[in-house]
């Protein structure tokens, strides 16, 4: 009887599992920054702290558009976030609190 060949590895399968495990984890990171501006946020405005929630709505902007443009985040739901942001943040505003 003959020897068996030895399993070829099959190497640009296993250079895919290792940037999908890269990708992961970097998306993983920029949803939580994003769970985190938006409580930010969310805190500021509980606080009425009007100035603090400007800033911190310019940060959440910024991050949720860059995690759009990165395709970790779907546009409409970027779009959602930040509307709903911006809202609480109008509110804060018309009521004058400074």
């Amino acid at each position: 009887m003959a020897a068996k060949a030895p399993v070829k590895k099959n190497l640009s399968a296993i250079k895919r599992a290792r940037q999908a495990d890269k990708r992961n984890e970097r998306n993983k990171m920029i949803r939580t920054k994003i769970k985190n501006v938006i409580k930010a946020v969310e805190g500021a405005v509980k606080d009425n702290n009007k100035g603090t929630a400007e800033s911190e709505l310019l940060k959440a902007v910024r991050t949720i558009s860059s995690a759009t443009s990165k395709g970790i985040i779907h546009k409409n739901n970027a779009a959602r976030k930040i509307s709903v942001l911006t809202k609480k943040v109008n509110t804060l505003s018309k009521t004058g609190t400074a």
